[in-house]
């Protein structure tokens, strides 16, 4: 029985220290960049109609989104990195060649 609680008490403090990093990883791969997101089906829509006899409202302030006039970037493969992942942190050197 002791041997049972010592058991228990180590899985716990195991879980508790893991925390639930298992579980995000899981799920940051079922949300990876590199399937499809919702924003990516957004499309503009028509501006505002206003009835007659109604002030026009102030729109000097409108965000104004450019529009893109570069090529798309190309699409990551699934082995490839998302870009909202920090980059390595240790860099391979390249080996000198011997002579």
């Amino acid at each position: 029985m002791k041997v049972v609680l010592q058991l228990g008490v180590v899985l716990a403090v195991g879980l508790a220290l893991a925390g639930c990093h298992p579980i995000q990883a899981l799920k940051s791969r079922a949300n990876s960049c590199h399937r499809s997101q919702p924003y990516m089906a957004a499309a503009s829509i028509a501006p505002l109609k206003i009835p007659p006899g109604l002030d026009q409202p102030d729109s000097t302030n409108a965000l104004h989104v450019p529009d893109l006039k570069e090529p798309a970037p190309p699409r990551r493969s699934g082995k490839d990195p998302c870009l909202d992942e920090p980059p390595q942190y240790k860099v391979v050197k390249p080996v000198a060649p011997q002579a």
